[in-house]
């Protein structure tokens, strides 16, 4: 890293100690608590509170109201009762309510927690208001699971695609609601022997048109933010659930057929066996493992219209990456991320440069806590030779090592590695290895004020140079009023982490942004109104070959003014003000869809404003929908589309959903007006609490594709599954030609097994 960016990292450091030398003095938030008694007595889940075990003397409540207010209790209150046994911890909840007119929209597990009636509860069963188990029902007795990670601050620390075996079930009364958790704890990671958890609830009132939380949160907060939790008191230590072992073996056959392939798209057929296996070390440390996986069922990625340069982010779906990945997968910036696990699986076609599915033979992965204020990783993974295409087995080894100090922050180690298997018999065109290492802190203070990162990573590889590193530095200040901060990092050229999501190198970031709440009174039908801005800043280093921008010269800046504002019927609206300057370093068809000829010159500066407004609509109508019109200039033209989406609920059995986007694009001769279609129809039926039937059409015109993609899933036990999918891609581009490009069809079962 050159002198002067390494004076800038240090200086950054001595900015971060600032708030650092004061979190211990800081005022740390103190919650509500919950004393738990363990019973012999047999609990039914009935949605009727007559089993003595809930003790009405250790009754929980009042609920704080946390939308459209935060400092008064809530007008729909809610009673929490606890017990446990050898086995289960139990949780029921008696929700009061004006009537039972409840929503939701369909019976399908894991729904959101918008526009649905329903609670969730929070275990941080670590007490490190860093990770939590998040177990939810809604008054039909539908249930939802999560993993919340970084502490809950942002809605992508929010996984929903964990699934583990639990019960529930919920029923109706005249004026609340009753739901009953049975939770093994053999499903939740906790430290054997501890004597108290950190807990939290929060849940949605339709008719109420409220919010509300069991332990306060301000409402300039995110309802899932794990610093404001109360306590769970156990009357006695915690014993280690015995022992926790399951299998969950699969058993697929699948058809397909490539009709612009070789050898003259005819069909072909496969049957594959495997599984997974879950065994408990400790409480807290599991061993998860995985022989030929497959990952059929997964639902497929949403398509998007990318009028960008760079690589688009899709976030990971796959069930076996899902536990603890944000131990593996959140070092660093999301853009400056030395691990993506999307890239396990997925190798490059040396003849065609494309993207190509490879197949993963096994895996392992040690995750959890090795005691209250430390967490371990371990994950190695092996992919199969692929002689056709020239390219060698590769096996993927991550290890993580995070370790809490002081009250929240935590030191955070990661090292990755990429290794060719004798990749001299296949061309050479793989380098025999990839490695990347980093060292993080992570700043949380007490009082949840100020928050931060500072990280160092480094690329290890045959041709390593003395700038192959990469350092990041977020800081940021936050309290009711308002927020600031600031996001910077340096990437260099030779920083080449093949295993990660690196957008650019030879560059040097800078993002400062801030922003102003006003709060709103009782009476008022706005909640809160919001101002701001931020900066994205993209500095480029010269240390590459190209000749456009050396010696640290400003390569692209954008702008953004905004005003936001939330209305307590849960309509919302925005305003966003954008200008860029950016200067091509590579000859770019933002439309993609030119002639190769027609493109905007590498060199070229372009410096353009445009506008953005956004309006949602109130979720808990049978209708409802989301708005976004944008206009303005566009590189050396102009731009104006629409995106959205349609939403109509005939509850409970589903939903019928349309996503939309269009952009007209008119640049300078020679380009052509390019329109620019995104359409996307979704059916999602729910006969019943465990049969489900999604079928999904996305046209994208900027890939000359219709996609089709049906999925039929039958819960015929607890977390066993029957998938049937089929999926279908077609070319549309000219439509007189239209026809199939591939189709496939697979069957699959899955059957969790406790032994």
């Amino acid at each position: 890293m050159p002198k002067i960016f390494t004076s800038l990292f240090i200086l950054l450091c001595s900015v971060i100690t600032i708030p650092i030398c004061g979190q211990d003095n800081a005022t740390q938030y103190i919650g509500p608590e919950i004393y738990i008694k363990k019973t012999n007595q047999k609990i039914t889940l009935d949605g009727v509170l007559d089993e003595v075990a809930w003790n009405k003397d250790n009754i929980q409540f009042p609920f704080w109201q946390y939308f459209p207010l935060d400092s008064i209790s809530a007008n729909g209150q809610t009673e929490i009762y606890m017990t446990y046994d050898d086995q289960n911890l139990y949780v029921a909840v008696k929700c009061y309510s004006n009537g039972n007119d409840f929503i939701t929209p369909s019976l399908r597990r894991d729904y959101g927690f918008r526009g649905n009636d329903n609670i969730s509860i929070l275990f941080d069963t670590y007490s490190d208001a860093t990770n939590a188990f998040l177990f939810g029902l809604n008054p039909y007795g539908v249930r939802r699971e999560a993993l919340i990670s970084n502490g809950g601050r942002q809605g992508r620390d929010f996984s929903s695609s964990w699934d583990n075996k639990w019960r529930g079930t919920s029923k109706s009364y005249d004026d609340y609601w009753i739901g009953e958790f049975a939770i093994p704890f053999k499903t939740i990671r906790y430290q054997e022997g501890a004597s108290e958890w950190r807990f939290n609830a929060y849940r949605n009132d339709t008719q109420l048109n409220e919010y509300s939380t069991w332990s306060n949160i301000p409402r300039n907060r995110i309802v899932m933010d794990l610093t404001y939790m109360g306590k769970i008191i156990w009357d006695e230590p915690l014993k280690k659930p015995g022992t926790n072992f399951a299998a969950i073996p699969y058993l697929s056959a699948a058809g397909a057929r490539d009709f612009e392939g070789a050898p003259n798209g005819k069909p072909s057929s496969d049957f594959a066996v495997g599984g997974d296996a879950k065994i408990g070390i400790t409480a807290g440390l599991n061993l998860d493992l995985t022989v030929n996986p497959d990952f059929s069922q997964v639902e497929v990625d949403r398509q998007v219209t990318n009028l960008d340069r760079f690589e688009i982010f899709f976030p990971e779906r796959r069930q076996f990456f899902l536990e603890n990945a944000d131990l593996f997968g959140s070092f660093g910036h999301p853009r400056v991320n030395p691990f993506f696990s999307r890239r396990i699986g997925v190798a490059q076609d040396t003849a065609t440069g494309q993207n190509i599915q490879n197949t993963i033979l096994f895996g392992s992965r040690l995750s959890g806590k090795i005691n209250d204020r430390a967490r371990i990783g371990l994950l190695n993974m092996q992919t199969a030779k692929q002689v056709g295409n020239d390219l060698p087995g590769i096996n993927y080894t991550v290890a993580a090592l995070e370790k809490t100090v002081f009250s929240r922050s935590q030191i955070v180690g990661i090292f990755v590695n990429q290794q060719s298997i004798n990749p001299s018999n296949f061309g050479g065109e793989l380098p025999t290895y990839n490695r990347v290492g980093g060292l993080e802190y992570r700043l949380a203070t007490a009082d949840n004020r100020w928050s931060g990162k500072m990280s160092y990573q480094h690329a290890f590889t045959p041709e390593t140079t003395a700038d192959g590193d990469a350092q990041y530095f977020r800081l940021y200040y936050e309290v009711p009023r308002f927020r600031i901060g600031i996001d910077q990092y340096i990437v260099s050229e030779g920083f080449d982490a093949k295993v990660g999501f690196i957008q650019r190198k030879d560059i040097l970031y800078l993002s400062p942004e801030g922003f102003i709440n006003f709060f709103q009174s009782e009476k008022s039908i706005v909640n809160r109104h919001r101002i701001g801005f931020d900066t994205q800043i993209f500095y480029k280093l010269g240390a590459d070959d190209n000749e456009i921008i050396r010696d640290f010269g400003l390569w692209e800046w954008e702008g953004r003014l905004f005003y936001e504002a939330r209305f307590k019927n849960t309509t919302s609206i925005e305003a966003r003000l954008c200008y860029k300057d950016v200067t091509l370093l590579d000859d770019f068809d933002p439309t993609r869809i030119q002639d190769d000829s027609v493109f905007l010159a590498a060199g070229e500066r372009f410096k353009y404003t445009s506008l953005e407004l956004s309006y949602r609509s109130d979720v808990r109508k049978e209708f409802s929908y989301r708005i976004n019109a944008n206009f303005g200039q566009f590189f050396n033209g102009s731009i104006w589309g629409v995106r959205g989406r349609l939403n109509y609920r005939f509850q409970p059995f589903g939903q019928f959903s349309l996503e939309y986007g269009y952009n007209r694009i008119v640049l300078d001769d020679p380009f052509k007006p390019a329109n620019l279609w995104l359409v996307g129809p979704r059916f999602d039926l729910t006969f019943t609490k465990n049969l489900f039937l999604t079928a999904l059409v996305q046209y994208n015109s900027q890939l000359d594709n219709m996609n089709i993609n049906a999925r039929f899933q039958w819960r015929y036990a607890p977390v066993s599954d029957f998938f049937l999918v089929y999926t279908d891609n077609y070319l549309t581009n000219p439509w007189d030609q239209f026809g199939a490009r591939n189709r496939s069809i697979v069957a699959k079962v899955t059957y969790w097994l406790n032994l």
